[in-house]
């Protein structure tokens, strides 16, 4: 149990707090005004023991800079490709703002003020998008999770603050026809544009496929690399979400791939640099993607927005969302949905009009009209239309009244 006992200074008796934490030792607490205060604290103490959460004070005088290079350490899962913004984001942002600060003094307020500066600049500091603010924010807010977790505070202040939202990018889709002026403007470049626009593979997917993950015969080709240019380096490792799957290749496309195996081995790289390295992603104006794009007339893209053109032509021919899925490496087919949600919306018209048929063969419409009080005149649900619309605002056809769709925005 807590013992307390008071002392003199020169401002007067003062209270102190004698206590054991819940690994033993003996530690004090002083400085208490009443006694009154100090059996609060000393209560307080106990009980939290009891239930497990006490909480050092001397815990909540670490920096975030005590904590932080060892949170970056334990990392270790992400892949290079994740783990170099992450780190960008500890070096140059949280770091300078937050190292000195004591994990205990941390304040809510503080911290939104700190992601709305991101976002606005300050003090010559330039503004970043919110993808860079929400991830600089969430590498210090799991920072004191980790915190929180073992005991070093009792909650975390970064938590429950507003966020900027991402600005969602709409996806670009190509047709057959613009996909096949975009090939035939690569030049060179063209089996992987075809590649990249038919099977939905990451960039990297592609640039990593060897020789040897092609089954021409069964028309077929296994993801089991990504190449990812992390900086002036490239990284090979596992696809995204370390799945591996298989991918189909359309007929037209096995006699390009088949000529970019010729006279290579089993692990050669099918698309690759003069040297026969991994292919660079093109990145600027100057090169051959971009130039490529402007010498055919096509809606500007970049190369991961051929992997929409392959989700838009695959749905357009009638895939459903699980193959579609399987195709695409995506978690689940309800990310599918979500990513590609505009995609179906012939689906949703189709709905509407199963409906409307399921009503009619249901009779309802005539039971309604046959069931009207006797003396009124009977009318169908396009006279509704008519009447409710005064007559204006729309147009007959041989068999009914049809309402103008700008009514209805």
């Amino acid at each position: 149990m807590a013992t307390i006992d008071s002392y003199e200074t020169k401002a007067g008796k003062r209270y102190r707090v004698r206590y054991r934490t819940p690994d033993h030792r003996q530690t004090d607490k002083r400085g208490f005004r009443t006694k009154r205060d100090a059996q609060a604290f000393a209560a307080s103490v106990e009980v939290s023991k009891m239930r497990g959460e006490y909480i050092a004070p001397a815990d909540s005088r670490k920096t975030i800079g005590d904590l932080g290079d060892a949170w970056l350490a334990r990392q270790t899962h992400l892949k290079p490709s994740a783990y170099r913004p992450v780190e960008t984001a500890w070096r140059i942002r949280v770091r300078p703002r937050w190292a000195d600060v004591r994990i205990g003094d941390v304040r809510t307020t503080a911290v939104q003020q700190w992601v709305s500066e991101l976002g606005m600049g300050s003090d010559g500091v330039k503004p970043v998008g919110a993808t860079v603010v929400i991830r600089t924010y969430q590498v210090l807010a799991s920072i004191l999770d980790d915190a929180v977790r073992d005991r070093l505070i009792a909650s975390n202040p970064a938590r429950g603050i507003k966020l900027p939202r991402k600005p969602k990018k709409r996806p670009v889709y190509l047709s057959h026809d613009e996909v096949a002026r975009l090939a035939r403007a690569a030049g060179p470049y063209e089996p992987l544009v075809l590649m990249l626009a038919y099977t939905g593979l990451r960039w990297g997917e592609a640039s990593g496929l060897r020789v040897r993950d092609l089954n021409l015969l069964k028309r077929r080709a296994t993801v089991d690399e990504n190449a990812v240019e992390v900086g002036r380096d490239i990284i090979v490792g596992t696809p995204k979400g370390h799945k591996r799957r298989t991918v189909p290749l359309p007929a037209f496309l096995v006699p390009y791939l088949a000529r970019q195996c010729e006279d290579k081995g089993a692990t050669d790289l099918v698309f690759s640099d003069e040297n026969g390295n991994h292919l660079r992603r093109p990145h600027t104006k100057s090169g051959w993607f971009d130039k490529a794009v402007t010498a055919a007339g096509v809606p500007r893209v970049t190369p991961h927005d051929l992997r929409h053109t392959a989700a838009s032509l695959a749905v357009s021919a009638g895939v459903n969302v699980k193959a579609l899925q399987r195709m695409l490496g995506h978690a689940s087919a309800a990310m599918t949905l979500d990513v590609y949600a505009d995609l179906f919306d012939e689906d949703l018209e189709a709905v509407a009009s199963a409906l409307s048929e399921a009503r009619a063969k249901a009779g309802v419409g005539k039971m309604w009209a046959q069931s009207a009080p006797a003396g009124e005149q009977k009318s169908t649900d396009q006279d509704f239309l008519r009447q409710l619309h005064g007559g204006r605002g729309g147009f007959r056809t041989p068999d009914r009244w049809c309402v103008k769709p700008e009514l209805y925005h």
